[in-house]
C-alpha cells in the first residue's frame, strides 16, 4: 500500500472512514462494513484495538489560523481501521508530499467563530521482533529508492562534520548493517541520557548534541542521534513519531492511557537488505534507568538494552516519519518534526508539546 493513501476516495467530515486494513498472512481486505469481531478474526491472534479521541480547540484566537492535527499512518504492524473528523473551519486530511505523513488540516478563518477539532481514531496494533539472526545472514545489498531516502542529511540529522567523524569511531571498523548498528545503540545507550527538563520530547539536534558534548535529552533527542550516526555509516534509518495508548507489559514506565495526551513518543529503525526494518528504542532503555533510578549494570536495565534493540512493543501507536519538511502549502514555516498539534497564527506559531497551554486532550481507550 503506497504509503501517501490509506483512505481511498473522497470522505464527507463527520462521516466514519473504513480503511481497507489487509490480513498480513493473505493480503487480503476487510472491506466496508466491518464489525470489530470480524477485524479480531482476520488480523488473528496478537492484535490489539485502540480507539483514540483527540479534541482540539488553540488558544489564540487570532484570525486566521491554520493547525494540523498528526493521524496514524498504516504499517505491516499498525492498521487504521477508521478515522473520523469534525468541527469548526475548512478541514481536510493532507499528505506531504516528501514523507507522505498524514494529517488533519484545519483552516480557521474568524476570530469569533468556534474553534473546536475533534478526530477519533480506531487503529490495530501488533507488537514487532525482529529476527536478528536472520537479519545478519542477508546477502542482499539492494535498497529500494525509498529506502535510500533514508542515507539522506536533514537540517537536524546532518550527516557530515562531527556526526560522520563520531560513527566512523564507534562503527567504521563494523561491516554490515546489524553489525554497525549494535555498537551505535550501544554508545547511545552507554553515554547518553535522559534529561527530564527537557521541553517535550526534544529537538533532536544531533550537531549541537555531539558539539557540545551535551548528550542529554529525550526521546527525539536520544533516537535521532542514533538515526544520524546510522546514516552516516551508510545505514539507511528513521525515527517514527508516535503516541503511547496503553499501558506496558514491560515496565510501567513505558505505558499510558485514559488521558496520554503528554504520552508522545519518539522511536526509531534502520534497514537490511534483503530482510527489511529492524526496530530499536535506545531513548526507553534511558527513560527506564532515570525514572526507576537503576545504573546500566542493573539485569533488569540489561535484559532491557538487550530486548529495545530488535522490538517494539505496541502499546504505541506510530504517525509518520517527517522531519525538517513543510506540512503544506499553508505551512510559514517548515516543522522540526509532527508529533503533537501545531498551529501558526498571524501572531506566530503555538506550542502543541504543552496541552494545557494549546487546549487538547488525546484519550486512547481499548476496544
Amino acid at each position: 500500500m503506497d504509503r501517501r493513501t490509506f483512505v481511498g476516495g473522497a470522505a464527507s467530515l463527520g462521516a466514519w472512514v473504513t480503511i481497507g486494513a489487509l490480513d498480513p498472512a493473505q493480503g487480503r481486505s476487510l472491506g466496508a462494513g466491518w464489525r470489530i469481531s470480524d477485524v479480531m478474526v482476520e488480523l488473528g491472534a496478537g492484535w490489539r484495538i485502540f480507539d483514540v479521541m483527540v479534541e482540539v480547540e488553540p488558544h489564540d484566537r487570532s484570525a486566521p489560523a491554520v493547525m494540523w492535527l498528526p493521524v496514524p499512518t498504516q504499517t505491516p504492524y499498525q492498521y487504521v481501521l477508521a478515522l473520523d473528523w469534525s468541527g469548526a473551519g475548512q478541514l481536510r486530511l493532507n499528505y506531504d508530499e516528501t514523507y507522505g505523513a498524514p494529517g488533519l488540516i484545519a483552516i480557521l478563518q474568524h476570530e469569533s467563530a468556534p474553534r473546536r477539532v475533534r478526530t477519533t481514531w480506531r487503529v490495530a496494533t501488533r507488537d514487532r521482533a525482529a529476527d536478528l539472526v536472520a537479519a545478519r545472514n542477508t546477502n542482499s545489498s539492494f535498497l529500494p529508492e525509498d529506502v535510500r531516502f533514508f542515507l539522506e542529511p536533514t537540517p537536524t540529522i546532518p550527516t557530515d562534520g562531527i556526526v560522520a567523524e563520531t560513527a566512523e569511531k564507534i562503527a567504521g571498523r563494523f561491516n554490515g548493517p546489524v553489525e554497525k548498528a549494535r555498537p551505535i545503540y550501544d554508545f547511545i545507550v552507554e553515554n547518553t541520557f535522559r534529561d527530564p527538563n527537557v521541553k517535550g520530547c526534544g529537538l533532536g539536534d544531533i550537531r549541537f548534541m555531539l558539539e557540545t558534548g551535551n548528550l542529554g535529552g529525550k526521546c527525539v533527542d536520544i533516537n535521532s542521534l542514533f538515526v544520524g550516526l546510522a546514516r552516516a555509516q551508510g545505514v539507511p534509518a528513521r525515527e517514527m513519531f508516535g503516541m503511547r495508548v496503553a499501558d506496558s507489559s514491560i515496565s510501567m514506565r513505558l505505558g499510558r492511557s485514559g488521558d496520554v495526551s503528554k504520552a508522545q513518543h519518539c522511536r526509531a529503525e534502520f534497514y537490511v537488505a534483503g530482510y527489511g526494518w529492524v526496530p530499536v528504542d535506545p531513548a526507553d532503555v534511558r527513560k527506564v534507568m532515570l525514572e526507576e533510578q537503576l545504573p546500566l549494570e542493573n539485569a533488569f536495565i540489561t535484559e532491557l538494552r538487550e530486548l529495545l534493540f530488535g522490538t517494539w512493543e505496541m502499546n504505541w501507536v506510530g504517525f509518520n516519519h517527517a522531519r525538517d519538511f513543510r506540512p503544506s502549502p499553508e505551512a510559514k514555516e517548515p516543522m522540526n518534526f509532527f508529533m503533537y498539534p501545531e498551529a501558526e497564527t498571524v501572531a506566530g506559531p503555538l506550542d502543541g508539546t504543552d496541552p494545557e497551554y494549546f487546549r487538547y486532550k488525546v484519550t486512547a481507550l481499548p476496544v
